[in-house]
């Protein structure tokens, strides 16, 4: 009966894994949701998966709206806006694969390039290796893994050996 309910819990374990290995981005890296922030350079170098978050880090200069089309979202038409947020530390869940549209709310702030596209894709499917600037979340990912990855193999050597 314990090794049964070693492996069980080695499966939940792996299961569980799966959400703890979601990544947190932080919209702009270092610099946050500012205006001074290149958010094209900075998304091209991450990648989003399913259960990943967003997190906007900003001053009460800004506020963060979501918008809810690509032709909403070029155009800087804030007046459809499906989300607005003020707090400045907002934190967004991917919850599925697609494209969102994410804009500072501030009068002008979007026409001057404040906004991003944010492309989610699947836990299975890849895109384009992430930068430097998403290395430290990368390296902590990985990190996690190594440990879950040592424990599930740890509790099944131990249900071998009982």
């Amino acid at each position: 009966m314990g090794r049964k309910n070693t492996i069980f819990l080695a499966l939940v374990v792996t299961l569980i894994t799966k959400e703890t290995m979601a990544e947190q981005h932080v919209v702009g890296g270092s610099q946050g949701w500012d205006e001074s922030t290149d958010f094209n350079s900075w998304v091209s170098g991450q990648t989003f998966k399913v259960g990943d978050q967003l997190v906007f880090k900003y001053s009460s200069l800004h506020s963060v709206v979501e918008l809810g089309s690509e032709s909403e979202y070029k155009n800087c038409d804030l007046g459809n806006a499906v989300n607005s947020m003020s707090s400045g530390n907002d934190v967004v869940k991917l919850n599925k694969p697609g494209t969102r549209y994410f804009a500072c709310g501030t009068m002008g702030h979007c026409d001057q390039g404040m906004k991003v596209k944010i492309t989610t894709v699947s836990g299975s499917e890849t895109s384009s290796p992430a930068s430097s600037s998403s290395s430290s979340s990368n390296s902590s990912s990985a990190s996690q893994c190594l440990v879950y990855l040592v424990l599930i193999v740890g509790l099944l050597i131990a249900s071998l050996l009982n």
